[in-house]
């Protein structure tokens, strides 16, 4: 069964496209910026969109039945590479022991002029006690 996750986003609708997507166990999560309310948050704070972006992440896994503690990959868009490490900060500091894989690439712009990181995220959604899986 599949159930759409509705965001905040007015490109959402525009471009035809869910904040997250659950089949099964599996949350696939779009690009996600620190954007509410088509408002940028944290203009010209790298840190402050990539803490804003994930903590979008985390309410639309959250609504589709997950945890961060489900999410097995991410994938970063940086508009400026040499400011990777406040960034993976920020990512190791939600994720900790969680580790996913992780891939941070540069691109030469996003949507919106102001944004600085977008991130994806992919979640399955295991049964513990079948699994014999903590994911932390």
């Amino acid at each position: 069964m599949r159930k759409n996750i509705a965001g905040t986003s007015p490109w959402e609708a525009v471009v035809g496209y869910s904040r997250a997507v659950r089949v099964g166990p599996v949350v696939q999560v779009a690009g996600t910026t620190a954007t509410s309310e088509g408002v940028v948050l944290h203009p010209g704070d790298v840190a402050g969109q990539t803490r804003a972006a994930l903590a979008i992440i985390e309410g639309a896994l959250r609504e589709a039945g997950a945890e961060l503690r489900h999410v097995i990959r991410t994938r970063l868009y940086v508009t400026d590479i040499s400011q990777w490490e406040a960034i993976g900060r920020v990512h190791g500091e939600v994720f900790g022991s969680i580790r996913p894989a992780c891939s941070m690439v540069q691109v030469a712009a996003l949507i919106d002029p102001a944004h600085l990181v977008e991130i994806e995220a992919e979640a399955y959604v295991w049964d513990d006690a079948a699994e014999g899986i903590s994911g932390e």
